[in-house]
């Protein structure tokens, strides 16, 4: 079996590295070594597992990607760098027909798509790659879709914890609560109460000090407007594996999608996690 080639981009950061790391020892890949990486990183190269990948800066990615396409064919790129630069490397993806996989959250997700759409190449794009945490939210909007306003006149309150450096507010509440404003709450993505800080995290929250720079805790709880009934759901991760291990199911399902499907079912295609767990459940 002719193994799939990954540029991961957002080097050196966390959830980058793991992936790379990952990807070097999984026989079902292999790692472009190169990767996009931001302006005010000051390293040419970083090496995981032995592996040295040279760091690519948005000011010389444009004389360079020749260079990479030349020498890797064809790759599946996987995005994990910062919400700043979600839409200028769609933009770039799209510019330079490189098929991808959006994990990163953030950017004006609106023109996101649209840049896709206008382009050759399909890509996967979503806001959560955990796929027990995608099948959730796709039982929510089933909920919404099917029982409009079944909790008019509840009170919601949205609570998210994720580590430090993670710079917005996360993409999967803010989904989460569009499905409760069709149930009925008025509720918006302002009224998110968003934890950074460590010490809440460990003392309030009781997030297990191992897993502070790598988590993500929600709760959603509803309460009734005499509040006499409450509802609560969480979805509790500690450690990055969940998403790991869906972004690489993404990154295979989009390469399928271009080795069966003909041009024009794929161009200008976006797919969504919901797709890969589609194709799970059929296979």
């Amino acid at each position: 079996m002719e193994k799939l080639e990954l540029m991961i981009n957002g080097l050196p950061g966390n959830l980058a590295m793991t992936i790379a790391s990952h990807v070097i020892t999984d026989d079902r890949f292999t790692l472009v070594p190169f990767s996009l990486t931001g302006p005010e990183i000051e390293a040419d190269t970083h090496t995981i597992d032995g592996v040295e990948v040279r760091l690519v800066k948005p000011g010389e990615r444009d004389g360079l990607i020749k260079e990479i396409i030349e020498a890797h064919p064809r790759f599946i790129t996987i995005d994990y760098t910062h919400p700043t630069a979600v839409n200028a490397n769609g933009e770039f993806y799209v510019n330079n027909d490189l098929p991808f996989v959006m994990g990163t959250t953030g950017g004006d997700r609106e023109k996101l798509l649209a840049t896709v759409s206008k382009g050759n190449i399909p890509a996967l794009i979503a806001p959560n790659m955990a796929k027990q945490i995608v099948g959730f939210q796709a039982m929510m909007a089933y909920a919404a879709t099917t029982f409009p306003d079944l909790f008019k006149d509840y009170s919601l309150t949205v609570e998210e914890s994720h580590q430090q450096a993670k710079a917005d507010t996360s993409g999967t509440a803010k989904a989460m609560v569009g499905y409760y404003n069709r149930l009925g709450i008025p509720f918006s993505e302002d009224e998110i109460e968003r934890v950074r800080d460590p010490e809440i995290q460990k003392g309030q929250w009781q997030i297990p000090e191992a897993h502070l720079s790598g988590h993500a805790w929600h709760t959603y709880t509803l309460t009734s407007g005499d509040g006499s009934a409450s509802f609560q759901f969480k979805h509790n991760i500690n450690g990055r594996k969940i998403y790991i291990d869906g972004t690489l199911d993404g990154a295979l399902f989009l390469n399928q999608r271009l080795i069966h499907g003909t041009p024009d079912e794929t161009r200008g295609r976006v797919y969504t996690m919901i797709d890969v767990l589609k194709l799970s459940n059929q296979s």
